[in-house]
């Protein structure tokens, strides 16, 4: 047994330390003992140098168990840098939860060297001593005592009680005060609604861009101009239009107060719109144009200085 220990004096002597000179890299490892107890953790330190104009270093990889030792803890992996010389450090914890001797095995490093080749580098392996806790055998034996009951009051969760009401507290405030002072988010406003004018000019523009009577649809052309406008007197002058003839709707603007200022405007675009529908009229091409700038001309020195929302009239 003595003979046993010396050895493992010579070893942490030697502080475990491995020095790999392979490919212009330096390989070096060392621990802080080489005995611990059960569950106690040994400092494994790594580090590898390397000429970065020659080679570079692959690390290593450490498994997480090996020979019935663990490693709980990695640190991360620091870089110095001396000019072209790069170090590289790593600390890690190995500990065991079995008593005996059990080996740390050699850990391969790669060395990439710029002339493409590469070489292998290998740590010492060494063995770690695991002991159990050491027992004092002339001591009597004590067997293991019951659960004791431990008396308590509310006294006991006062502390708990009072945080609890503070928490309440402190909730309640907030809650008042934001209910209090909290800004009321103003309605956004809906889509604009279409003005019956702004509609109007909307579907005249609209039927120009159609191009009836270019399709030799004039019939057609002069049915929807004479409709639209219609509509638009039906709301702007609150009368009825739709089912008047045009000597009736002519002859109902000459009474109506409003109405009566416009009817010079508005009676040869009616008659111009019978001639083409019902006498099948065939008006030159300037005329379907005159006919249109009558019908904006019309609405627009008819619109009304405050216009309301549009009725619900599809066309």
């Amino acid at each position: 047994m003595k003979t046993k220990y010396f050895l493992f004096f010579l070893i942490a002597l030697h502080c475990c330390l491995y020095t790999g000179t392979q490919a212009q890299v330096q390989l070096s490892v060392k621990t802080d003992v080489q005995q611990i107890q059960v569950g106690d953790p040994l400092h494994y330190f790594v580090t590898a140098s390397a000429d970065t104009t020659k080679s570079t270093i692959r690390w290593a990889a450490f498994p997480d168990t090996f020979n019935t030792l663990e490693i709980t803890e990695r640190g991360k992996i620091d870089t110095l840098r001396n000019g072209a010389t790069v170090t590289l450090k790593q600390r890690l914890l190995i500990t065991g939860f079995d008593s005996g001797s059990f080996l740390i095995p050699r850990f391969v490093f790669l060395s990439e060297n710029k002339d493409g080749s590469r070489d292998s580098l290998f740590t010492d392996s060494f063995r770690l001593l695991v002991q159990t806790v050491a027992v004092d055998t002339n001591q009597p034996f004590k067997g293991i005592k019951g659960v004791a009951v431990v008396e308590s009051s509310w006294l006991d969760n006062l502390p708990l009680i009072i945080g609890l009401l503070i928490a309440i507290g402190i909730i309640a405030w907030v809650a008042v005060y934001f209910a209090r002072n909290r800004k009321v988010a103003a309605p956004k406003p809906g889509p604009r609604v279409e003005t019956y004018y702004e509609r109007t000019i909307r579907l005249l523009d609209e039927l120009d861009q159609k191009q009836l009577w270019q399709q030799d649809k004039v019939k057609d052309y002069y049915t929807e101009l004479s409709e639209t406008v219609r509509q638009y007197i039906e709301h702007r002058f609150q009368t009825n239009a739709m089912e008047l003839t045009t000597e009736e709707l002519l002859h109902k603007a000459k009474k109506h107060r409003e109405m009566a200022v416009f009817r010079k405007s508005l009676k040869p675009l009616l008659q111009a719109a019978d001639l083409a529908k019902f006498a099948k009229a065939n008006p030159l091409p300037e005329e379907h144009i005159e006919a249109l700038q009558l019908a904006k001309d019309f609405v627009r020195i008819s619109k009304p200085k405050e216009e309301s929302v549009p009725d619900p009239i599809n066309k």
